[in-house]
């Protein structure tokens, strides 16, 4: 079959082609800080929503995006059966869709409920259009995300296409915030008022432009017969068939001591960056007493993760996991106590410290979101010499899930808690001591939930020289050798990798085969 659109024809793959293809991710990492730092506080102190429902609305909203992020991939992979898939791309055709919804959801999200619908509807308004926003990302970034593996098969390619995203993301967190630092600090008082729409603008424009731009300058493996025929020849499951498999898959991941511990201190890291980003805007405005554009000027030293992630690709060879983990986490205690310290000692013009702070916290945050997805691509290998299977994207599918499901609950719960505490959004003076909970809920929660994932990672036991103990031990059982010849360091790496014992390890047959004999019967 011959397809000479643009979605089909490859290009010379270089850095000026891996910027164009990481440019989305200025929206991936933009966004992800928007609906952790400024969608909270935008509700609560903009709006005027109650913490606890303004909460609600990003909960709910991506519980139900972590649902639609589990099956939407799959739809991406058969559509090339379709009349659109095969004109259109079965990638590029969901990129374009996400893009037009997204361009009109995002923009609407940040238009005041009252000049559409009047007063009343803001929770169920918000609610709806911010639900709409997450599925249009997730259309966006699902199958953009594995652009790489349908341009190339080369490593380094790849390689090139995938590196630009972190500093790509970084730049987008950045500009995020620095824009709307720039409009709250405008002296105009009706500029001030509708800082949040106008930076709502922008952000729609610079993500629109950037994501047109990897959209058209990216491609997708040529629908020529032989491909063809390898996707056609791929089993064809029944709806049950596939949903038992899929939990079977899903479950069995749990059955990975080192991916246990690594999803431990994924999620218990992030949520603690989540509550952190959810609760800094209150900090800062309510109980230090600062100017609305402080909050947003500190979170625009996001760059500084920048350095520290240049510095943490090589101190991971170096030092590995665990070591980066310690430095991350008690960085981030550090500069949680020291936030604590600014408000309880009533510091004044406390200005200079808290960025010294901040770049303090941002310097191991960068860190902190480096490294899991680094670790990563050596948890499937751990899989391998328990199942045999190839399950890579069924693990990254268990932490996607789980990090936007977390991630969710803990912006819910952080607006719960404030409301508990007798924080009014609407109201210019709290009563007294609902400053200090506050200030005490934003040192202590994400203190906890950042010491559990330091406490964890003291455990992990996947670095760069077991890792190369697992692989050889991998290759020996693949070309044949014998179980019984295993040597004692290969035997308690690969338990401790595992949690199993050795004997288990290896199975003659893989779950995939024993279905098909059982299909067969």
């Amino acid at each position: 079959m011959k397809n000479t659109r643009w979605v089909y024809t490859p290009k010379k793959i270089n850095v000026k082609r891996g910027v164009a293809y990481g440019l989305t991710d200025l929206m991936g990492g933009g966004w992800n800080n928007i609906v952790s730092g400024v969608i909270f506080a935008y509700l609560t102190l903009s709006v005027g929503l109650n913490p606890a429902m303004a909460g609600a609305i990003t909960g709910i909203a991506r519980i139900f995006d972590a649902i639609f992020s589990l099956v939407f991939g799959t739809v991406t992979d058969g559509f090339y059966k379709t009349r659109l898939g095969k004109k259109y791309g079965r990638r590029h055709f969901w990129m374009l869709v996400g893009l037009i919804g997204f361009a009109v959801s995002f923009l609407a999200f940040w238009v005041p409920a009252t000049a559409i619908f009047g007063p009343g509807h803001d929770f169920f308004y918000y609610l709806v259009v911010y639900t709409l926003t997450e599925i249009f990302v997730g259309m966006i970034l699902i199958p953009w995300e594995t652009l790489p593996t349908e341009m190339t098969s080369d490593y380094t390619k790849r390689t090139i296409l995938s590196g630009s995203r972190m500093f790509i993301s970084a730049t987008g967190t950045s500009l995020v915030f620095f824009i709307l630092a720039i409009l709250q600090s405008l002296p105009s008082a009706q500029a001030k008022k509708n800082a949040y729409l106008f930076a709502g603008i922008l952000w729609t424009i610079l993500f629109v432009a950037a994501i047109f731009i990897s959209y058209r300058m990216t491609w997708e493996r040529p629908l020529t017969q032989k491909f063809l025929n390898e996707l056609n020849s791929r089993p064809k499951l029944t709806v049950g068939q596939y949903i038992k498999k899929t939990l079977h898959d899903y479950g069995q991941t749990f059955t990975n001591s080192a991916f246990r511990k690594h999803l431990a201190i994924y999620i218990f890291s992030f949520t603690g960056k989540d509550f952190y980003a959810t609760l800094l805007p209150t900090f800062i405005i309510v109980c230090i007493g600062m100017a609305s554009n402080i909050p947003w000027v500190l979170n625009a030293f996001a760059v500084f993760g920048i350095l520290s992630t240049l510095l943490a690709a090589k101190l991971m060879i170096t030092h590995g996991p665990r070591f980066l983990y310690s430095v991350s986490y008690i960085g981030i205690i550090i500069a949680l106590i020291a936030y604590g310290l600014t408000y309880f000692l009533h510091i004044k013009n406390p200005m200079t410290i808290l960025i010294i702070i901040t770049i303090v916290y941002q310097l191991s945050r960068g860190i902190l979101e480096f490294v899991p997805w680094n670790v990563f691509p050596f948890i499937p290998d751990v899989d391998y010499i328990m199942t045999r299977d190839d399950k890579a994207g069924t693990y990254a599918a268990v932490m996607t899930f789980f990090r936007k499901s977390t991630g969710a609950l803990a912006t819910w719960l952080a607006g719960i808690l404030l409301s508990e505490l007798g924080y009014v959004s609407t109201a210019t003076t709290q009563a007294a001591g609902v400053t200090d909970r506050i200030a005490w809920l934003f040192m202590i929660a994400p203190m906890v939930l950042i010491f559990i994932a330091l406490a964890v990672s003291w455990g992990f036991k996947l670095n760069r020289k077991t890792h190369d103990v697992l692989q050889k031990e991998t290759k020996r059982l693949e070309n044949g050798g014998s179980k019984k010849d295993v040597t004692p360091e290969a035997k308690v790496v690969a338990e401790e990798l595992t949690g199993h014992p050795y004997e288990k390890l290896w199975p003659k047959e893989t779950y995939e085969e024993l279905e098909t004999e059982h299909s067969k019967k």
